[in-house]
């Protein structure tokens, strides 16, 4: 099953960025065959996320930080408490997916851009007017190794159009192989 992370405002978020997350969500769901979402906790623009995910009957795992981890968390969630903090969170489900999918953050979610890159996972960046959207400084890489493609985008439906392709596509192929 293909994995995707998705990165996002811890506080309280703009009612056009959830509203983005959510056709994000919607339209992914009809062009992606099977995909998991991974996310770092149930605040912020992240619990719409989840919400959204669960709607749309996606499983959802939620790797909690150690200093939110006993917060409530929806039925039909999969939560995973490592015993780290934010940051270390991060680098544990960044490593864990097949895409990043970046809605707009702040420190934490640059720093999970970069982790990605470092680990060779491809980015998909919404610009959002928050501070994650200076990770179009760097773009698409953010070092002269060229590890992976940071990809960034005005409209959800471009970024969706660019995971499905890149992303879902190849993994059904890899899927395929050999099956028949």
């Amino acid at each position: 099953m293909i994995q995707l992370c998705f990165a996002g405002y811890s506080g309280a978020p703009p009612k056009d960025l959830v509203e983005k997350a959510s056709t994000i969500l919607e339209e992914l769901s009809k062009l992606c065959n099977k995909f998991a979402v991974l996310i770092g906790g149930y605040w912020g623009l992240m619990k719409y996320v989840v919400d959204k995910a669960l709607e749309l009957a996606l499983p959802v795992v939620i790797v909690s930080p150690i200093e939110q981890e006993n917060i409530a968390f929806p039925d039909g969630t999969i939560v995973l408490k490592p015993g780290v903090s934010y940051r270390i969170r991060s680098v544990f489900m960044v490593r864990s997916c097949n895409a990043l999918i970046v809605l707009g953050g702040e420190s934490g979610t640059i720093q999970e851009v970069v982790t990605a890159y470092t680990e060779g996972v491809p980015t998909y960046v919404l610009k959002s007017g928050l501070s994650s959207d200076k990770i179009e400084l760097l773009a698409p890489y953010i070092d002269s190794r060229a590890l992976t493609e940071v990809k960034l985008f005005e409209k959800p439906e471009e970024l969706v159009t660019a995971v499905a392709k890149d992303v879902c596509r190849a993994m059904d192929k890899k899927c395929s192989i050999g099956v028949g």
